[in-house]
């Protein structure tokens, strides 16, 4: 009868195998094996087998540097890092041995590729200056930032902390590097975290009268500004809507839409729809004035140059304008801020105002304002009629 043979093992094998496991669970199925003269890992873990080889000959010298190697896989496998992927880890932790200088011009075109919801506008302005930054940051000789949380804000700090614009930074900052660790792209020691900041409190919106948009476009002399001064408000347009207006065959005749699909935010892409759009024409003291808009967008009539950013364009044109100045000040007192969207805000708070007059419902007014209504009650529940008012009014009345 043969007896099995008995395989003997090297007293190196069984140190090397030992030091692997200093830091390991005492029931942790790792294990390094001798595949044709070169290392292989082999991980047993929550019911499935995972292996793969390492870049290390099976000899006395090198089974001691991978049982290294292997320590440092075995805590990015269990990190939220490499999330139980023995492929992932072995990749980010030789990003961390990697000493060689990072290619950030391609490492920065593969994101890009990446970012497939990003247009080239908002890349260019929102995306490239928070990753220069990072680059000068990580090719620093000396003062190199430790980790990720340094990293990040230090990426952050030319942005006021609390603004918009600084929310934004952090959202790229954040993705791009979770996107570049978790590619082994750069050391899982720049692995982004949570950064907890007061957002800076957000001022209310102005929305112009009727008889001030009047006095706005009275002032104004370029037909073209006129033009458009006389869309926004009738139509509640954002600034960047101006370039998207197309006249589309309707069911009941030709129809005036924006075509422009806004970020609704967040990392999925999502975006507006486009939409058709409703009038609520300027009053004044003899009634509504029809300024016939749409069949002047149908003609092609001219609507002036607003530069790379719509509404610093529109801004940097209304502070030209004596009316606008004042209506500023106004603002101020009142607590409110005049931004170019007030033509927008003037639009909600009438349409608001004429609810119950054309039957209005709050889905209504939000759908032509292209938003949803989770979105219109943040930012226009001020003018959402309660009703609270009117009912100590009529004291008044008695």
């Amino acid at each position: 009868m043969l007896m099995p043979k008995k395989v003997h093992t090297e007293d190196w094998v069984k140190s090397a195998r030992d030091a692997m496991r200093v830091d390991m669970a005492a029931d942790a199925k790792w294990y390094m094996t001798n595949r044709r003269g070169s290392v292989q890992l082999e991980v047993r873990d929550n019911g499935q087998s995972q292996s793969v080889m390492l870049n290390y000959e099976w000899s006395k010298n090198d089974l001691f540097k991978a049982a290294r190697r292997i320590q440092k896989i075995y805590e990015n496998f269990y990190s939220d890092i490499g999330k139980g992927n023995l492929k992932k880890s072995c990749k980010v932790v030789e990003s961390i041995s990697n000493k060689g200088k990072i290619d950030f011009d391609e490492i920065f075109k593969e994101f890009r590729k990446f970012c497939v919801t990003a247009s080239d506008k908002t890349w260019n302005k929102s995306y490239v200056p928070v990753l220069h930054k990072c680059q000068e940051l990580l090719e620093k000789q000396k003062g190199k930032p430790s980790g990720g949380e340094e990293l990040m804000i230090s990426c952050l700090e030319q942005w006021e902390e609390g603004s918009r614009s600084r929310q934004i930074a952090k959202r790229v900052i954040y993705k791009f590097l979770e996107w570049a660790v978790l590619r082994a792209k750069l050391s899982n020691l720049y692995a982004p975290v949570k950064i907890q900041e007061t957002l800076k409190e957000k001022r209310v919106g102005y929305a112009l009268e009727d008889e001030q948009v009047l006095q706005l476009i009275a002032l104004e002399k370029d037909q073209s500004w006129q033009f458009a001064f006389q869309l926004l408000a009738v139509y509640g347009l954002r600034p960047e809507e101006l370039r998207h207006l197309v006249i589309k065959k309707g069911i009941n005749g030709k129809e005036l839409w924006c075509i422009y699909r806004k970020s609704m935010g967040g990392t999925k892409g999502q975006k507006t729809e486009p939409r058709q759009l409703a009038p609520l024409l300027i009053k004044d003291g003899k009634g509504f004035i029809d300024w016939k808009l749409q069949e002047r967008i149908e003609k092609g009539e001219e609507l002036p140059s607003l530069g790379n950013s719509a509404a610093n364009g529109l801004r940097k044109h209304l502070e030209r304008n004596k009316n606008w100045i004042l209506f500023k000040k106004q603002a101020e007192i009142q607590g409110e801020s005049l931004v170019p969207y007030a033509f927008r805000h003037r639009f909600a708070k009438e349409a608001h105002t004429r609810s119950v007059e054309l039957g209005l419902t709050l889905k209504d007014i939000a759908f032509v304002m292209g938003h949803t209504t989770e979105v219109h009650q943040q930012n226009y529940g001020r003018f959402i009629p309660t009703g609270t008012f009117a009912k100590f009014n009529k004291q008044l009345a008695a």
